[in-house]
């Protein structure tokens, strides 16, 4: 079964871009070529957007591929198919990487053991419920790439093909 994502390398120091190629060659099994645009959020960085269909699991090893590399902001997306959820995945240099299950509205499906642990650290005191909650869903990473996001002057138009 294949399905269909996006990644968006946010930010990259522009000597990390050609790496950031061949990893994606390297998962994909084909040569990749990214048009590359300043960003402007961070001076001498490069952003890129690239649409990607393969296998399910596909998204996990781009994000495999990319984490870990310091200054590298990106995401990797997933959509849902008949046999597999939906995926997300965010990485900064702070943070690290975010991974949540999508379900076939974009919603972050958060798994039952996840959210038990995360009332028990309240309910021990060890943590703030809405900080747990935040982290959940992925909060943070959002709050740190949200400036990244912006489609600065030149980045490419990504049409819809179908509104639901």
């Amino acid at each position: 079964m294949t399905t269909r994502g996006v990644l968006y390398v946010h930010s990259a120091p522009r000597a990390l871009c050609p790496h950031v190629e061949w990893a994606i060659a390297g998962v994909l099994g084909v040569r990749v070529s990214l048009d590359w645009i300043k960003q402007p959020a961070a001076s001498g960085t490069w952003r890129a957007e690239f649409s990607w269909q393969g296998e399910v699991g596909t998204a996990s090893k781009l994000a495999s591929a990319l984490r870990g590399w310091h200054l590298l902001r990106f995401e990797v997306t997933a959509e849902p198919c008949a046999t597999a959820e939906g995926e997300r995945y965010s990485s900064t240099p702070d943070l690290g990487i975010f991974h949540a299950v999508t379900g076939m509205h974009g919603d972050i499906l958060i798994p039952e053991d996840r959210l038990r642990a995360a009332l028990a650290r309240a309910a021990r005191g060890e943590s703030d419920l809405q900080a747990e909650v935040a982290k959940l869903l992925g909060q943070p990473w959002d709050d740190e790439l949200e400036p990244f996001r912006y489609a600065g002057e030149g980045a490419p138009v990504r049409w819809l093909h179908q509104v639901v």
